[in-house]
């Protein structure tokens, strides 16, 4: 489903070449549930946002589901994100003069869907996310929790061919975050892809293998889940 091939990626400053990604080669099969772990400027974050499209300055080969996205231009880009791909950013990125609902249905306004099959949409994944009180709030009216609740949910509600969580629980309660590990191991019983960052050894259980990045580098990609508890020990 998602194949990179020598994928680089640094900046260029005064003092040089900075590399944040080094000869990324990764496989990632549909229906896996990935954990990306590592090291604070490990390059976790900046894979996430290459995957997802989001970040275009970029060396190596990249094919998303038979699309070779290293050939395709910025336009084709966003037509396969908005297609096949939920984002939950570790800093929400909300849009602060939507509602609630409204955030929740931006995602659906892009799809040839009717407005009362959208409506009906958003009031589903309201209840399922139980904030169908905060539905009429402005995300400056949330606390962090419930920002980081309601942008799990936007990336969900059109159901995705893949889902990339970057810290989806950094923000959340244990109760919150086990709530939302729940949901997203149910989205991939389910068939959703997912692929997740996090520090947390318990949330990375939910899925069947770890990639571990160090320095920009994948120095383990083929880590199952249960050889870390072991290794951690």
């Amino acid at each position: 489903m998602i194949k990179l091939v020598d994928v680089e990626k640094a900046y260029e400053s005064g003092a040089g070449k900075t590399w944040v990604l080094r000869r990324i080669n990764l496989e990632i099969k549909e229906g896996d549930f990935v954990t990306v772990m590592g090291p604070s400027g490990a390059g976790k974050s900046t894979l996430m946002g290459i995957i997802g499209m989001l970040d275009g300055a970029w060396k190596g080969e990249y094919y998303l589901l038979d699309n070779p996205v290293h050939k395709l231009d910025n336009r084709r880009r966003a037509e396969l994100h908005k297609k096949y791909i939920g984002f939950v950013f570790q800093q929400y990125h909300l849009l602060d003069n939507l509602t609630v609902a409204e955030n929740l249905d931006l995602p659906l306004s892009y799809r040839d869907m009717k407005k009362n099959e959208r409506e009906g949409t958003v009031a589903d994944i309201l209840d399922r996310f139980q904030i169908v009180g905060k539905k009429a709030l402005f995300p400056s009216q949330l606390s962090g929790g419930q920002q980081q609740i309601v942008a799990v949910a936007r990336a969900v509600i059109g159901k995705p061919k893949v889902i990339l969580a970057d810290e989806p629980t950094g923000s959340l309660h244990t109760s919150q975050g086990k709530m939302i590990m729940d949901l997203l191991k149910k989205l991939n019983d389910e068939g959703t892809t997912i692929i997740q960052v996090t520090h947390n050894d318990a949330w990375a259980a939910y899925g069947n293998r770890i990639i571990q990045l160090a320095d920009g580098w994948i120095v383990d990609g083929n880590t199952h889940v249960g050889e870390v508890a072991v290794a951690n020990r």
